[in-house]
């Protein structure tokens, strides 16, 4: 059964759709871009800082169906610029431990929304 996750630790959706759907034991995120979820503003100092409000936002959703990021099994990364790629990277991995981290695949976009640099989607699994 499709549950609707909101939290206001993450930023609120921007459009039609939801932060997360819980359907059974998986969450679906959507994508999330650095946005600070207290000020409502983008966090774009610089590509890392970017990264980290972004998997921040993550966590916070996780947190709120009692998940981790060890129970994430898949990642989408979206990048503005494949250059940023290690950047973003490093940041990440300090969120997944290499032995199990998740299946992902990253992908250069033309444009993201609010024009940022770098979204991240998940699918977790209790």
């Amino acid at each position: 059964m499709k549950k609707i996750i909101t939290t206001s630790k993450a930023p609120a959706p921007i459009g039609p759709y939801n932060q997360a759907i819980l359907n059974g034991n998986t969450l679906y995120t959507s994508g999330q871009i650095a946005i600070n979820p207290e000020t409502g503003e983008l966090v774009m100092d610089d590509i890392k800082t970017e990264a980290e409000q972004v998997m921040q936002n993550l966590k916070a959703i996780l947190d709120e169906v009692g998940m981790t990021f060890e129970n994430v099994i898949k990642t989408t990364i979206f990048l503005s610029d494949m250059n940023n790629f290690s950047k973003v990277n490093e940041i990440y991995g300090n969120y997944f431990d290499e032995d199990t981290a998740p299946a992902r695949e990253t992908v250069a976009v033309a444009a993201l929304p609010k024009f940022v640099n770098v979204e991240i989607s998940v699918i977790a699994v209790k």
